[in-house]
């Protein structure tokens, strides 16, 4: 990817149409610069934008999103499912605070043996959350750092754990989080790519309550699975 981004490929990068962008780039709605009369862009500015809009988005944006990074490291059928192990899934997920969630998720994480540096996973998902709480109205929160990690982790992967009550995690009107996965991706495509993945999946009617009543890790990851399944190819 350019360091800076034309009008052009930012449409491209959105999944969007060009015009429909462009509208939203005169009005100030999307971080850029002008350079000798030529729009442009930077990819990080655009990602940390479109993490904030993306709790908005419809199930069709989110869909134009994910068919623009599908090019990743994640599968193009199931991106989810691909970097979501059974072993990284645990129903109950004993933590009572919003650091024991992330403690216990990385630590979740690690039974991959791809976590290098535990440590610096949670300073940075830490530090993406004093930025903007990932909590979604629905209960579910998707924790990450703001930025790829490479050098703290062997692969991409997902880690999901339901805690048996409500945490206060920042999501929106103070509601009350007990879904949580935390997606660490080595680049910025693949993390686009699951994000968008996982914002549908979330929209799933019935998703969340089901996800909710798996009584263990093992039906919590066939609910995931399965969810990924339905969305089938972008």
């Amino acid at each position: 990817m350019h360091e800076w981004l034309s009008l052009e490929e930012l449409a491209q990068f959105l999944g969007r149409d060009r015009r429909e962008i462009e509208k939203l780039v005169q009005r100030g709605r999307i971080p850029g610069r002008k350079t000798q009369g030529d729009w442009q862009f930077h990819p990080t500015e655009v990602t940390h934008w479109l993490e904030h809009e993306m709790r908005e988005y419809s199930g069709d944006e989110l869909h134009g999103l994910e068919r623009a990074h599908q090019e990743s490291e994640a599968d193009i059928h199931c991106p989810v499912r691909s970097l979501l192990h059974p072993e990284t899934v645990q129903v109950p997920l004993e933590a009572r605070t919003k650091r024991s969630v992330l403690e216990c998720l990385i630590e979740v994480a690690g039974r991959t043996w791809q976590i290098w540096s535990p440590a610096d996973i949670l300073q940075a998902v830490q530090q993406r959350e004093e930025v903007m709480a990932t909590g979604f109205e629905s209960g579910v929160a998707i924790p990450h750092p703001r930025n790829p990690l490479p050098e703290a982790y062997g692969q991409s992967l997902i880690a999901f754990g339901r805690t048996l009550s409500g945490i206060p995690f920042g999501a929106p009107k103070r509601q009350m989080t007990d879904l949580f996965f935390l997606v660490l991706c080595r680049d910025s495509r693949t993390h686009l790519h699951v994000l968008s993945r996982l914002g549908r999946i979330i929209q799933l009617p019935g998703f969340v309550d089901e996800l909710r009543s798996a009584e263990d890790s093992r039906r919590a990851y066939e609910t995931i699975c399965s969810a990924d399944e339905r969305l089938g190819v972008v």
